[in-house]
């Protein structure tokens, strides 16, 4: 009687061209639907944002990035009403920890509600305000949460749409950084 790896091994060695043509359909769907989520989103370099930070300090975003000279920075469009937001919640604040992240509270209200929502959830972040949604229009963004990744230059390296794993922030903030 042949052990299950035995078989299992057997198996793959007898169907590899079949397992290796439905993990490249797998990935080139993959691929499809994260061109198709971000085909919207700002490619090269950003254009100067004007931001309102809850704490009231207005700046711009090459002032924010020049706070973090040579260092690859993360822009996190997300917003208080948002499910999948909240699920990525824990993951920013130990992302931002580590490195340079500036979200951006899009449609969640004034800053003194937004301020709130932070406090009460017990988020660290610098948080810029959009009440109206209008500079995460301009940056293309049609759905929450966005990250956007920024190499040293200021152009963008990384985009990602929806959910995304601390891991995968980490690992584009890496990639950006090189």
């Amino acid at each position: 009687m042949q052990a299950p790896w035995q078989w299992l091994g057997a198996h793959l060695r007898r169907r590899w061209r079949a397992h290796a043509l439905n993990l490249l359909m797998l990935l080139g769907v993959f691929a499809g639907t994260h061109w198709w989520q971000t085909r919207h989103l700002p490619a090269g370099p950003l254009p100067d944002l004007a931001l309102e930070l809850v704490t009231g300090e207005r700046l711009t975003l090459a002032q924010w990035r020049a706070r973090h000279p040579g260092q690859a920075v993360a822009l996190h469009v997300w917003a208080h009403w948002c499910p999948i937001c909240r699920l990525e919640e824990d993951s920013i604040s130990r992302l931002q920890a580590d490195h340079p992240v500036l979200t951006v509270a899009m449609q969640s209200g004034p800053a003194p509600q937004v301020a709130q929502v932070l406090q009460q959830r017990r988020l660290p972040w610098t948080t810029a305000v959009d009440e109206h949604g209008e500079m995460a229009l301009g940056l293309g963004v049609q759905a929450v949460p966005v990250l956007l990744v920024l190499d040293p230059q200021g152009r963008v390296a990384a985009t990602s749409v929806g959910y995304t794993s601390e891991l995968g922030m980490r690992l584009r903030l890496w990639w950006a950084g090189l």
